[in-house]
């Protein structure tokens, strides 16, 4: 075999091994959705009261007369998403407009590696954080008897999709072309003006992708939102409530159930809503961040 052949057998190699790498994120998430439905459906279908599900909070998979309402369940996690949105959105968009339009040189590549491995840090050492340090600190800022709740979840979630937040917006800023930036310099239009009637509004399809991004972070986060939030079905009435997230339950509640149960079913039941609910915002935040791509 000459190097020419050697050539074309190594660039045919190279194209499989690309071709497979790609495909195999599609294979994964549709055996994923599969697996999870064909435990589920089952139970939906045959067991479930979907009016229960959705209406009522008495979640008891386990009693006699098992019931179950997943309406606290949801609430919960949607409270501690929304409080985390709230802490991250402005933290991850001033930080992305900070790193992209004002660091400079080693300051703006220091930066940009410090967000990232704020990203790196593990789910449980967030947990532990909102149990030994934000608990405490909780209880004796609010004068309230519990540290666990909606508060301390919303927060320690807000910092942890914070970084996956700044790094797709400040991507987003940095696609705006530099001639609109100038055209408004030209203009007489201040440092801030050009960042906020300019720059902004033209990425403003990128910025909406990240913050749809950091909602399906926080939606399917497990250990954290499970240490920090007191786990508790309740529906909050104030931030000091404890909750009860879907996650949570799910890996609270799967490893103590029997294979083929009606808890087991019930378990992969708030799976599915899981799953498509985080499908829908990622694929959200795709189609617009795609949309960005394209202007």
């Amino acid at each position: 075999m000459d190097q020419r052949d050697r050539a074309w057998w190594t660039d045919r190699l190279v194209q499989a091994l690309v071709f497979i790498g790609g495909i195999s994120g599609i294979v994964f998430v549709v055996g994923i959705f599969v697996f999870v439905t064909k435990e589920g459906l089952g139970f939906v279908l045959n067991t479930l009261d979907i009016k229960e599900f959705f209406t009522s909070i008495a979640w008891r998979p386990t009693s006699s007369n098992p019931t179950y309402g997943a309406l606290a369940l949801i609430v919960g996690t949607a409270s501690v998403t929304g409080l985390a949105m709230l802490v991250s959105v402005p933290l991850a968009l001033g930080a992305a407009v900070y790193i992209g339009e004002f660091a400079k040189g080693k300051t703006r590549e220091a930066l940009k590696v410090l967000v990232e491995l704020l990203a790196a840090i593990p789910s449980v050492v967030w947990g532990f954080i909102g149990l030994s340090i934000m608990s405490p600190l909780i209880i004796d800022l609010f004068d309230v008897p519990v540290g666990l709740n909606v508060l301390n979840a919303g927060v320690i979630l807000g910092l942890m999709a914070a970084p996956i937040m700044t790094t797709i917006a400040e991507d987003a800023l940095k696609a705006v072309p530099d001639g609109y930036r100038e055209a408004a310099e030209a203009l007489g239009a201040t440092r801030w003006e050009v960042i906020w009637k300019v720059v902004i509004p033209a990425g403003k399809n990128g910025l909406v992708a990240a913050v749809l991004l950091g909602v399906g972070r926080g939606f399917g986060e497990t250990m954290a939102v499970l240490m920090a939030t007191g786990h508790s079905i309740n529906i909050p009435t104030s931030p000091f409530d404890s909750v009860r997230a879907l996650t949570a339950t799910i890996a609270a509640e799967l490893g103590d159930t029997s294979y083929g149960s009606d808890h087991y079913g019930s378990l992969f039941a708030l799976g599915i809503l899981l799953f498509t609910v985080t499908f829908i915002i990622n694929l959200t935040a795709d189609v617009v961040l795609r949309r960005t791509t394209r202007r």
